[in-house]
């Protein structure tokens, strides 16, 4: 009788291990084989069309990889503002994406670009007597701009393929990744029609060849708007959202910030109007513009709004205002969150761009008595992003709260 019952026993075991085998296993082999099967589903390849769900590991990838393509555009405007202080940008008169990849090597390759420039306005009537060896330096300073322009584009597009395919995008993330990497494309484009600008020949002038202040600030400026979306991204990826009182007062701080960041904005964007029209070399005193306060051909062209964009001496005067208006708007802002408790990375915030922004105004006055100098000069550009990403970072500490 027992060993009967023994057998039973041991054949029921046996038919609910057939019926349900995870019934029979020891405790840590079931959360094992539970482990093994979570990977299976959520660590699939590619190419059986499954992607992982993106975390917080990743988003932290994405996060850096955000800032290290905003950190190259502001590269890419950096050295393109040194490009257009050495007048290097109008050296190189084709555009290709990769045939103008491989620089001249031989005398006879440098001879032959150096003759397709003396083809264009700027050698005829600027540069007539300059010298091979002299030629060679600004083209590469415009070769050295469009190799780190193809490398941005590059520092977005190949990371996005790989990220995409891995699925650590969200759906959100997808909309904002791509229509970054296409505004890189049009960024490129759009500085070849620039150049274009500053290449054709115009009968009956003898002015100093130079681009289309429009398209030199549309250029300048969509690198901006590149570089705040860059950056806006990777914030908000990295940082997490302070937790504050949405009270009054703090509304009305979130307001004027964000005012404050959109003045930085034109402010910044005035200096490409000021840069394509040299217009730093007029008025090369401060406070006043040379012996008043208002200069008497503020509005000498007509009509009178073709002044804030073709006269030199307005557009001068213009990002003074701009210039000073932001010192003013910061200043307030610094006062009025004093007042307010906050979390200390967002005083850390506030204090840098209080800082920042009068560096920044110290560098422009210094740049302007002396006659633009182009390390100064370019110090100064280099500031101004600076103060934008300080504008910038203090917006997002100031972002409400998801709903």
């Amino acid at each position: 009788m027992l060993r009967a019952g023994l057998v039973g026993l041991c054949g029921g075991a046996r038919l609910r291990a057939a019926v349900n085998p995870g019934t029979t296993r020891h405790p840590w082999k079931q959360w094992v084989a539970r482990k093994r099967q979570s990977s299976v589903v959520t660590n699939v390849s590619p190419q059986s069309g499954a992607t992982s769900v993106p975390n917080a590991a990743t988003d932290r990838i994405v996060g850096k990889w955000m800032i290290v393509c905003s950190g190259m555009v502001v590269g890419a405007v950096v050295l393109g503002g040194v490009t257009r202080l050495t007048e290097s940008g109008l050296s190189m008169v084709d555009w290709h994406l990769i045939k103008e990849m491989k620089p001249p090597g031989t005398l006879a390759e440098w001879e032959a670009e150096f003759q397709k420039y003396q083809q264009f306005p700027e050698f005829k009537i600027l540069n007539h007597d300059m010298t091979l060896n002299e030629f060679k330096f600004i083209w590469h300073m415009e070769y050295s701009h469009r190799m780190w322009g193809r490398a941005v584009g590059l520092a977005y597009i190949l990371p996005a393929v790989y990220f995409w395919r891995k699925g650590w995008f969200s759906r959100s993330l997808k909309l904002r990744v791509t229509g970054l990497c296409g505004f890189v494309c049009f960024q490129g484009l759009l500085g070849w029609y620039m150049v274009k600008s500053g290449l054709e020949e115009r009968k009956d002038s003898h002015d100093i060849p130079r681009v289309s202040q429009y398209r030199l600030a549309a250029h300048l400026g969509s690198a901006l708007l590149l570089y705040c979306a860059s950056l806006w991204t990777g914030l908000s990826l990295l940082l997490p959202t302070n937790k504050m009182p949405n009270s009054h007062q703090m509304v009305l701080l979130r307001r004027f910030a964000r005012g404050t960041g959109v003045l930085v904005f034109v402010t910044a964007l005035s200096g490409a109007f000021v840069a394509g029209l040299d217009a730093g070399l007029v008025y090369n005193s401060f406070p006043k513009m040379g012996e008043r306060w208002v200069p008497d051909d503020l509005l000498a062209f007509s009509p009178v709004l073709q002044n804030f964009f073709e006269n030199p001496t307005t557009v001068q005067f213009d990002h003074r205002v701009l210039g000073v208006a932001s010192v003013t708007a910061v200043t307030i802002l610094y006062a009025l969150s004093r007042r307010m408790p906050m979390p200390r990375r967002t005083k850390v915030a506030i204090s840098a761009l209080l800082a920042m922004v009068y560096v920044q105004a110290g560098l422009g006055i210094s740049t302007l008595l002396l006659y633009v100098p182009t390390p100064l000069a370019a110090t100064h550009q280099s500031g101004s992003l600076v103060l934008l990403s300080l504008a910038l970072w203090l917006i997002h500490e100031l972002r409400r709260l998801p709903k």
